[in-house]
Formats: structure tokens, C-alpha cells, sequence
């Protein structure tokens, strides 16, 4: 009597023999595909990151040259040791003495801008986030529409209402018209509606005032949209051109934007001491973001997502 011929030949361990080597196959292929797409974006990350170096490393070695070599030759990426020195920083730093009158009148600017800016804006999309209230999507789209009017068109009744408020020439005038931030208040409502509103019942029924419930209960949750906001609001302000230049008039009250323009004039253009200026101008804002880049990133995917 012979066996079946099905239960002579193993049809079943060939069968997962088979299976484990497609299902081994594919692990293989997908770990190849994986690293393959990690190699590539690793290889495209280190070409961005060089393309936004190589400007910084031509401005580095431009503030060693002389401006004469700068304007013959341009900026290029390499120092020629027998002709670089420190001439240029030592001018900038002791025959122009208003180069830090300038720095520290725009760290001033921009301290108190960011600082009022962050408290106003945030409190605004606060009312925005957990308040129901008349008229609010109504309030809300006309903050939207805010941001589509391009400065250029408000500069002008600007520049009449602080004339005829007599701020010209003075800090406030360069502040107050930037501290409700229509970006930044759509920024934080986004980011406040992801946090549930019960925090805030729960606030209210263990007795903690409105205000305390802000500070208290959801400024610890806020803190990365916060960190965000500061960065981008401090550039912002760090790097403002032209709302300054209108309304400031002293030289001692220059920002450093418009202390460095005035390097540029009809008799001659003092590139040598522009781009070392230029150089120096950039650092806080690098060092800021620095300080902040962990609240930096998660506070600008969490915004992206939330709401």
C-alpha cells in the first residue's frame, strides 16, 4: 500500500520555506529602500546647508579685506593672508563709535517689541481660542485680512498719527504700531485651541481667576508656541528697515539697520566697515535661535497641526 502523494511530498514545508524566504526578500528590499531614501535626503540636507553656508563664509572673509579689493574684486570664498587684517574691525569698533550706540538702541527695540508683542498677541488669541463672544468670527476674519495688506499701504496714515501725536523721533513710535501682531495672534489661537478646554473649567471650578488661569494653567503648556513666536517676532524686528527710517530722525537714536545705511554716502561708500557691521548684525539672531531651536521646532509643528 503506498502513501498519498500529497503526503509524500512536503507541499506544506516547501510552501513556508518559500514564504519565509519572499517575506526575508522583501525585509531585505525595504531595508535597502529605506536606507537608499536616508542617503539621499542626508545628501540633499548637506547641499542646502552649504548653499546657506557659502554666502556666510564670503561675507566672513569680506570683513578682512579692504573695500577697495572688495568693490574691484567682489566677495570670494578665499583669504588671501598677505593682504587680510584686522583693520576693518578695529575701525568699526573705535573710529565708529556709534556702532554700539546703534547695536544696543536695536537690542532695546527689539527686547520690548517681542516682549509686548508676545503679551498682547497672546492674549488676544487667548479670547479668541476659549471665549465665546459676539461678532468673534467676524473680529477673527478681519484679523485674517489683516495680514493680506501688504505695510506699504499703512505706512502712510502711520506716519500722519504719530506726527500729529508728536512721537516722532522716539522709541514708541517704532514699537507700538507692530505689537498686535495679526501672524502671531493667528499663530497662538491655533496653538491654544489644541488644549483642551477643561483645563480651563477645571481652573475656574477650583476658583483660580481668569488671569491666573492664563499664567498658571496654560502659559507652562504654551511655552514652545511662545519660544517660536519670540524668534520670528525678534527678527522681525531686529532686521526692520524702513518703518524705522521714517520715523526716526537722531543719529544717536538710529537703529543699527539705519546706522548702517548712513555708512553708505554720495563722497564714498565705506564697504569694509558695512560688512563687517553686517556681520556682527546677524550673530544675536543666530544666537537666539540657537537658545531656543528645541522650543523653536516643536512649538512650530505642534502649531501646524493643533487647531
Amino acid at each position: 500500500m503506498t502513501a498519498p502523494t500529497s503526503l509524500k511530498t512536503p507541499r506544506g514545508g516547501a510552501g513556508l520555506e518559500g514564504g519565509r524566504r519572499t517575506v526575508t526578500d522583501e525585509g531585505k528590499a525595504a531595508r535597502r529602500r529605506s536606507v537608499s531614501a536616508s542617503t539621499l535626503m542626508t545628501i540633499l540636507f548637506l547641499a542646502i546647508i552649504v548653499l546657506v553656508l557659502i554666502p556666510l563664509w564670503a561675507i566672513f572673509v569680506g570683513t578682512f579685506q579692504d573695500g577697495n579689493m572688495i568693490i574691484r574684486n567682489g566677495l570670494n570664498l578665499g583669504i588671501d593672508f598677505s593682504q587680510a587684517g584686522l583693520q576693518n574691525y578695529v575701525m568699526l569698533f573705535t573710529d565708529s563709535g556709534s556702532y554700539f550706540r546703534w547695536f544696543l538702541n536695536s537690542t532695546l527695540v527689539t527686547l520690548v517689541q517681542v516682549v509686548l508683542t508676545l503679551a498682547i498677541s497672546s492674549f488676544v488669541a487667548y479670547g479668541f481660542a476659549m471665549y465665546e463672544f459676539r461678532f468673534k468670527n467676524t473680529l477673527f476674519i478681519s484679523v485674517i485680512l489683516l495680514m493680506s495688506v501688504p505695510f506699504e499701504m499703512l505706512m502712510l496714515p502711520l506716519y500722519i498719527q504719530i506726527n500729529d501725536m508728536h512721537l516722532q523721533d522716539t522709541y514708541v513710535a517704532v514699537i507700538v504700531p507692530f505689537l498686535a501682531h495679526a501672524v502671531t495672534i493667528m499663530f497662538f489661537r491655533q496653538y491654544l485651541r489644541g488644549i483642551p478646554k477643561e483645563i480651563v473649567e477645571a481652573g475656574r471650578i477650583d476658583g483660580v481667576t481668569e488671569y491666573g488661569i492664563f499664567f498658571r494653567l496654560i502659559l507652562p503648556i504654551a511655552k514652545p508656541a511662545f519660544a517660536a513666536m519670540a524668534i520670528l517676532n525678534a527678527m522681525g524686528s531686529w532686521n526692520n528697515f524702513l518703518w524705522p527710517l521714517l520715523a526716526l530722525r537722531s543719529p544717536e537714536n538710529y537703529t543699527l539697520p539705519i546706522g548702517l545705511n548712513t555708512l553708505m554716502t554720495p563722497y564714498g561708500n565705506n564697504y569694509e566697515l558695512l560688512i563687517v557691521g553686517s556681520f556682527f548684525s546677524m550673530l544675536p539672531i543666530f544666537a537666539l535661535f540657537l537658545a531656543f531651536q528645541r522650543f523653536f521646532i516643536e512649538g512650530m509643528t505642534a502649531g501646524a497641526v493643533k487647531g
